[in-house]
């Protein structure tokens, strides 16, 4: 039986080519232009992949993804997005979408990305609608040899042989899960599962059951028995990510049972004794969290006995190429391909680049440029365009606010005089630049 595509995108020529496309893969595709067309869609029938442009007239992506996870819907939800919507997506990962590709769309890769998300679903499948997780996540091995490295790497080495619950802080994408699984995997509970839960992709009324467990006939739906996060995580460590999206009511449940360290399945009269670490993380300031009333303040003094900070991919400097080659290993193994390197400009580029999305922007950068590469060097033309452009911005902004009169200078040397050339150089006017010229009295 084909697999079953929703493709939601007001544009209408893209999307009928879209369509076209994956019919000829084998898939059985529906198109809708709006999310009101979408959400009608998804009432009448199930599928196994929602593709959706992040920006739509009526309603965007993002609402989308938020209803199939409200309904408790096995899709698997891939938002396609241009570069100024990098963060949205990125962001939208913690909610339970599986992944994002970027605008100019590449055939190959949508289709890449879509079996990807279809073995991720058939894995839920066959084990009761839990994803199996990988042994180590996809940054082992690489430490880095920053400064900012050094000292994350520090301070897991000095906390994982302690018992003590870890708060993870930094952007989405930064590496969160890594850090906790390091943790882990230099504790004492080693030996013993890691369970991670993705704390805003747990429906309200079920998030009971998720982590408490169940007992069959307890409501409606309950078919089964059913082992909750922390009876799964027993003797071992419980991560729970991005754990600000947790209700309040769901809040004091969790608390009271990290404080009493027993549990009770929905519908049983018995408790479950279990012994857990937790480490928890998130992109969100929860102390100013807490000063909203949005997070209870116990649950966040009982689970910040000692904060780690992920540092964005930009303050990294020293680490960005090494994590370069480390994703190119990894998309090479991935789409059975042999690039060998970047060629300098990449590499420069890639130094300068701010990466709003961190790691996971550039494990999805590199992975299209390995697939889009004709030799085996990547070169610029395969990156997507607007990385140099926010560059060049940036540098714009630089130049503005630092030693002027120099970079006047260089400008007029780069264009071997040439005051029109400068002039375009440095993003002025001419006649701003001979109104420059006179004040720093640089003489021609």
């Amino acid at each position: 039986m084909s697999s079953k595509i929703l493709v939601v995108d007001d544009d209408t020529a893209f999307c009928v080519m879209l369509k076209t496309f994956l019919q000829k893969k084998g898939f059985e595709v529906t198109n809708a232009f709006n999310a009101r067309e979408a959400q009608d869609e998804l009432r009448q029938q199930d599928f196994d992949i929602v593709l959706t442009d992040i920006r739509l007239p009526d309603s965007d992506g993002l609402q989308l993804l938020k209803q199939i996870r409200d309904t408790s819907s096995k899709s698997q939800v891939i938002l396609m997005t241009g570069y100024t919507d990098i963060k949205a997506a990125v962001n939208s990962i913690k909610s339970g979408a599986f992944d994002y590709v970027g605008k100019p769309i590449n055939p190959d890769e949508i289709l890449h990305t879509i079996n990807q998300a279809l073995n991720k679903k058939l894995s839920k499948d066959n084990n009761g609608g839990q994803a199996k997780k990988e042994s180590r996540p996809s940054l082992s091995f690489v430490k880095g040899i920053s400064s900012d490295s050094s000292r994350l790497h520090e301070h897991i080495n000095l906390v994982a042989p302690t018992s003590m619950s870890v708060l993870i802080t930094g952007d989405s994408g930064t590496g969160k899960e890594y850090i906790a699984q390091s943790i882990h995997l230099q504790s004492k509970r080693a030996d013993k599962p890691f369970i991670p839960v993705d704390c805003g992709a747990i429906p309200k009324d079920l998030a009971s059951s998720e982590f408490f467990g169940h007992v069959k006939g307890s409501f409606t739906g309950a078919v089964n028995d059913k082992t909750g996060h922390f009876e799964a995580a027993n003797g071992g460590t419980l991560f729970l990510d991005e754990v600000g999206n947790l209700s309040y009511e769901v809040q004091v449940q969790l608390l009271r049972a990290l404080q009493e360290r027993r549990i009770k399945p929905v519908g049983s009269n018995h408790e479950v004794n279990v012994d857990i670490r937790v480490i928890a993380a998130t992109n969100e300031d929860l102390s100013e969290a807490v000063r909203r009333g949005e997070f209870r303040e116990d649950l966040f003094h009982r689970l910040n006995e000692f904060s780690i900070k992920a540092p964005r991919l930009a303050e990294r400097k020293q680490d960005i190429m090494l994590f370069a080659n480390h994703f190119l290993a990894m998309a090479n193994d991935d789409l059975d391909k042999e690039v060998t390197g970047f060629d300098n400009d990449v590499a420069e580029l890639f130094r300068h680049y701010d990466w709003p999305g961190n790691l996971r922007e550039m494990k999805n950068i590199i992975k299209r440029s390995v697939l889009l590469a004709k030799s085996d060097i990547i070169h610029l033309d395969v990156l997507p365009p607007e990385m140099q452009q926010a560059v060049e911005e940036k540098n714009k902004i630089a130049y503005s606010k630092s030693n002027e009169e120099e970079a006047i200078k260089q400008a007029l040397e780069k264009a071997n005089y040439n005051k029109s050339k400068a002039a375009k150089l440095l993003d002025i006017d001419r006649k701003t630049l001979y109104n420059k010229l006179k004040l720093y009295n640089i003489d021609l």
